[in-house]
């Protein structure tokens, strides 16, 4: 039997290709330590629901719909309580914000539902949770004698965004987005996805014809004279001259001008009627029923096919009211000529008459 022999050799790889791997190497090693370090220092956004007992006050507030004076009393001073509580707290720069969601009826008293939302590192995640437990505990032992809270009630879950986004949007008057109205619809601006979630566009072979405001899962709130033959104010509510209201719509940019594919916004101000009924304004043609806004020198206005849509006015709370619908006025935006909106509070107790809302 013959026995080769064969001499064994080291192979040796060229200079580039041993380049090439070392930087390939160094570069998976540096994405990975990068990507490690993103995930341990650069912060998230977190959210969690909250909720603790008052004993003795029963309030029945499910956001769903405009909750009493009482209810939004309560509520405010609650979120100013808890802003001011984490702002102070050694938590400050990751405290982003906190909302009352609901207040509803529990055995002897309420019991109250709150979002907060903070941002930090994911690292932090269960030494956070700690301390925000530790303030709220504390900011409810601070307010016993206020809101009559029991702090050993309280307890705190992290949940999703899609969760956080569904406790706010089942609450009237709440926007997905943060708004920041326009002061120029006439001389308006392009509104944020989502930041209008109300408004409604009722369509006739596709092209927008009318403006409308969605109050319900099934009920929208518009103009009589766009058809051919969520949250609404309590009917007792005033608005004084001034006040700040936003109009939006897919109306014309001016008369007869072209209709915009993303929704408008501009933010007015109230208009006295007797202001607007004035000899050199509308001359006594606005009843009772109906309200202005806009601004005597022109500048902002509704216009043509914005009919039927929402005048929203935003309460301390900044949760939103529908306060006017898009009616009428003399061209658009014209000096001494404001919009004419239909006074939703007029109509109040017909609208829950006829749908229970």
């Amino acid at each position: 039997m013959y026995r080769y022999s064969v001499s064994s050799q080291r192979r040796s790889w060229p200079v580039w290709m041993v380049i090439l791997i070392f930087f390939g190497v160094t570069t998976i090693l540096g994405v990975t330590i990068g990507l490690l370090v993103h995930f341990l220092t650069v912060g998230k956004i977190f959210y969690y629901q909250s909720d603790f007992h008052i004993s003795g006050v029963t309030y029945n507030d499910s956001c769903e719909n405009g909750a009493s004076q009482a209810s939004t009393d309560l509520s405010k001073n609650i979120e100013t309580k808890m802003s001011d509580g984490f702002q102070n707290s050694t938590i400050y720069k990751e405290y982003i914000n906190s909302q009352v969601i609901k207040i509803l009826p529990d055995p002897n008293g309420s019991s109250v539902q709150l979002q907060l939302t903070f941002k930090f590192p994911p690292a932090k995640r269960d030494s956070m949770k700690t301390k925000i437990e530790a303030i709220l505990h504390q900011i409810l032992k601070d307010n016993m004698a206020f809101w009559n809270a029991v702090p050993t009630s309280m307890r705190l879950i992290e949940i999703s965004k899609a969760d956080a986004e569904m406790l706010t949007n089942n609450c009237c008057g709440r926007s997905a987005n943060s708004i920041i109205p326009g002061n120029r619809i006439v001389n308006g601006k392009n509104a944020l996805v989502g930041a209008w979630p109300w408004q409604a566009s009722m369509q006739w072979k596709g092209q927008h014809l009318c403006g409308a405001s969605l109050i319900s899962s099934r009920w929208l709130l518009s103009a009589a004279h766009c058809f051919a033959k969520i949250c609404l104010p309590e009917a007792k509510m005033k608005l004084s001259e001034n006040a700040s209201v936003v109009v939006t719509g897919w109306g014309t940019l001016y008369m007869n001008g072209p209709l915009p594919v993303i929704l408008q916004q501009a933010s007015l101000k109230i208009i006295d009627n007797e202001v607007c009924n004035a000899p050199y304004a509308l001359s006594g043609t606005v009843t009772d029923k109906m309200l202005c806004a806009g601004f005597m020198s022109g500048k902002a206005d509704a216009c043509q096919n914005d009919s039927g849509g929402p005048l929203a006015y935003p309460d301390s709370r900044n949760i939103w009211h529908l306060v006017g619908i898009v009616s009428w006025g003399n061209g658009c935006a014209k000096k001494n000529k404001p919009g004419v909106y239909t006074r939703v509070t007029a109509y109040r107790d017909w609208i829950t008459s006829k749908t229970g809302l």
